[in-house]
């Protein structure tokens, strides 16, 4: 009874070993997360914001292959914390049952996530936190019982050279900034000569670090240019409205049916536009002539030089 108790008590890590079956399964966790937020179904929890905590377990799926250090062959913790605030941003809630089961339902959504819990605690309710656990898993929540946030489309914003070393750089990212939605700059390969190799494979790569070098060049030039390459990285910032630099290798070397030359900046643009589902590319520079790639923007197909 007192291991029972004890359990109970402990962090949803510990109810997670004891419940554990002989299917081996990895675990991540989120501690003691607060997030003030308006809660409760008593008329006096109306109109303020308390402190709210979350402890939560997430079992997942032994990956088929190794993990090899990349971001995007796991459950990125971001999944949890955004459940979070997705259900806490969808309206207010009484009860934290019902906070508890939404994000239960919305974290196994994910492909690789078997079983969860979920501890939600109010904390100024009293001199003690106030609180539900629950354990919910891949079986007993129907795959489409709560179907994810839908992705933001994005604002694809192509770069020249001549566009970054401007001195009006920081007044066009102001402008794209101000339209209020997900904006990904892109560049293309930097002036001057570059290393060359016989092999197409190899100059492929050659010319891939070139570009990211060129994203690092803009990134110089202002702070809000944040060079990312994995698509955990680009989903997250999209969803959280920032905006990013794309450094294309990654994704152009995983990615079935990439460009094989990434030489024609514009189409390798138009390409990630489409892989993004970008509402529309613009084009910063003397390259705006128009863009010769499957891309279909949802809202026109508008090519702007600025």
């Amino acid at each position: 009874m007192t291991q029972d108790i004890g359990t109970a008590f402990d962090h949803p890590e510990a109810r997670a070993a004891e419940t554990a079956d002989a299917r081996p399964r990895d675990r991540i966790s989120l501690r003691d997360h607060i997030v003030e937020i308006e809660i409760g179904a008593f008329q006096a929890e109306r109109g303020r914001r308390q402190r709210v905590c979350f402890n939560i377990v997430v079992e997942v799926r032994p990956g088929t292959g190794p993990v090899a250090d990349d971001v995007d062959r796991i459950l990125s913790y971001d999944l949890i914390t955004e459940a979070i605030r997705l259900e806490i941003n969808a309206g207010r809630i009484n009860l934290l049952e019902t906070l508890a089961e939404r994000i239960a339902e919305r974290i196994l959504a994910a492909p690789q996530a078997m079983r969860v819990f979920v501890r939600v605690e109010k904390l100024d309710r009293g001199p003690g936190a106030l609180g539900v656990e629950i354990m919910r898993s891949r079986d007993e929540v129907a795959a489409d019982t709560r179907a994810d946030a839908p992705m933001p489309q994005p604002l694809v914003v192509f770069l020249s050279n001549d566009a970054i070393a401007a001195p009006h750089l920081a007044g066009w990212i102001d402008q794209v900034a101000a339209t209020g939605q997900p904006v990904i700059f892109c560049v293309g390969l930097p002036d001057g000569p570059l290393p060359q190799s016989q092999s197409p494979a190899a100059q492929r790569r050659i010319d891939l670090l070139a570009i990211e070098q060129n994203a690092w060049v803009l990134a110089g030039r202002d702070a809000r240019c944040v060079v990312v390459g994995t698509r955990t990285e680009i989903d997250w910032a999209m969803k959280n409205g920032q905006s990013i630099v794309w450094a294309p290798g990654k994704l152009v070397l995983d990615t079935t049916g990439a460009p094989g030359s990434v030489r024609d900046p514009l189409g390798l643009c138009a390409w990630f536009a489409g892989l993004v589902a970008a509402r529309r590319i613009v084009v910063i520079g003397d390259e705006a002539p128009g863009i010769d790639a499957d891309f279909h923007p949802v809202e026109n197909d508008v090519i702007a030089g600025i």
